[in-house]
C-alpha cells in the first residue's frame, strides 16, 4: 500500500507539479475525501529531495486550503440543510463524519474551524458547517486561515524532517501530529483565558 501511493504520487507531481499540493488541500477542505494530508507529507518529502521548493509548496498549500474551506463556507451558507440532506446523507460514512463534526462545531465553534485541519473528518466539514451556521465570514476567514497556515506548515515540516524515508515520514507522523495538536490546544486555551481576563478587566 506503501508503495501504491509513494508511486501514484511520484506520478501526479512529475505531470502536474504544484498543482497537486493546490488542488489536493484545496479540495479535502472544501467537503471532498481527498488524502490532502498526505499529499503535503509527500511534498515535504520531495523538498527535502529538492524536486520542489519548501516555501512554494507552503505558500501554494496555504491558499489552497483556506480556499477550498472558504469554498466549503459558502456551500454551507447557500446550499443548508436541503444540501446536506440531498448529498451527504447519501453516503453513510460521510453523514457518520458531518454529524460527529456537527457536535465539535456546535461545542467549540469558531475554535473547531482553527484546530480542525488536524481532525480528518472535521477538516473536511468545518467550512460548510461555518456556513451552515451563518457564522460571519470575516471572522470564518481569519480562523481559517490562521489554522491553514499552522496545519500546512507542521505537515509539510514532518515530511520534510523525515524526508530521507517515506517509510519513516508515514511511522512519525502520527506522534508528531499529536505534538502540534497539544501545542495547539495550549495555545488556544491560553488564548481563550486571556480574552476573557481581558473582557473582566475592561468591564470592572
Amino acid at each position: 500500500m506503501a508503495h501504491t501511493i509513494f508511486q501514484t504520487l511520484s506520478d501526479f507531481f512529475s505531470q502536474y507539479g504544484y498543482w497537486v499540493v493546490f488542488f489536493g488541500v484545496m479540495l479535502e477542505n472544501a467537503g471532498i475525501p481527498i488524502p490532502g494530508e498526505t499529499v503535503l507529507l509527500f511534498a515535504g518529502f520531495l523538498a527535502y529531495h529538492e524536486r520542489i521548493g519548501l516555501l512554494p509548496s507552503i505558500l501554494v498549500a496555504i491558499a489552497g486550503a483556506t480556499l477550498g474551506d472558504s469554498m466549503g463556507f459558502l456551500i454551507g451558507h447557500y446550499g443548508g440543510r436541503p444540501f446536506v440532506e440531498r448529498f451527504i446523507r447519501r453516503f453513510p460514512i460521510a453523514a457518520k463524519s458531518f454529524d460527529h463534526s456537527q457536535s465539535l462545531f456546535l461545542k467549540y465553534g469558531q475554535w473547531a474551524v482553527f484546530t480542525g485541519r488536524f481532525i480528518a473528518g472535521l477538516r473536511m466539514f468545518a467550512g460548510i458547517l461555518a456556513g451552515l451556521f451563518r457564522m460571519p465570514y470575516r471572522r470564518f476567514l481569519i480562523f481559517n486561515f490562521s489554522g491553514a497556515t499552522i496545519w500546512v506548515i507542521a505537515v509539510i515540516y514532518v515530511g520534510f524532517l523525515f524526508g530521507n524515508s517515506w517509510q519513516r515520514v508515514q511511522r512519525h507522523f502520527v506522534e508528531v501530529n499529536e505534538i502540534v495538536m497539544a501545542a495547539v490546544a495550549v495555545a488556544v486555551l491560553v488564548g481563550v483565558i486571556s480574552y476573557y481576563l481581558k473582557k473582566k478587566g475592561q468591564s470592572s
